[in-house]
């Protein structure tokens, strides 16, 4: 009896270059650079989580839609988040969220939500360096700026 199994291929291609892409410095440039990104016509309907992707130099590689929820709350697959950080081979993410309502406060849950994927991180050598949360106003509030990472 012969034994067939699935070849697995895994692959990433750039379509825009990292090296000429935006470095990120500091949580208000990345706060612009996501709303400039989110669209604007949901962002205050319902929320969505998204990670963007960083090399070593801190550039954007791009900017990943995870999960699209309801008014007040998405849910985040850990392996979904670490197999797209893994094939695009980032080495720093930025975790981000919107709250529509534009209560710009980390709940317990968000809280709880970063520090799961700070210690999985941790294993892959990957820094979790902020968590943004931004209104639809463009407002936003920065886990890293308020000492929460």
């Amino acid at each position: 009896m012969e034994h067939k199994v699935n070849e697995i291929q895994i692959s990433y291609r750039e379509k825009l270059g990292t090296l000429k892409s935006l470095s990120i410095t500091n949580s208000k440039e990345m706060a612009q650079l996501l709303y400039r990104n989110w669209d604007a016509d949901t962002i205050g309907l319902h929320e969505t989580f998204k990670i963007v992707l960083l090399n070593r130099s801190n550039k954007v590689k791009g900017i990943y839609p995870l999960s699209h929820g309801g008014i007040t709350g998405t849910l985040v697959d850990m392996r979904i988040l670490f197999a797209i950080v893994l094939k695009t081979l980032s080495v720093g993410i930025i975790l981000t969220h919107n709250h529509p309502s534009g209560q710009l406060k980390a709940s317990e849950m968000d809280k709880q939500l970063t520090q799961k994927i700070q210690r999985a991180a941790q294993l892959f050598d990957v820094q979790v360096l902020d968590h943004i949360i931004l209104a639809p106003d463009g407002n936003y509030y920065s886990f890293a700026d308020h000492g929460l990472m």
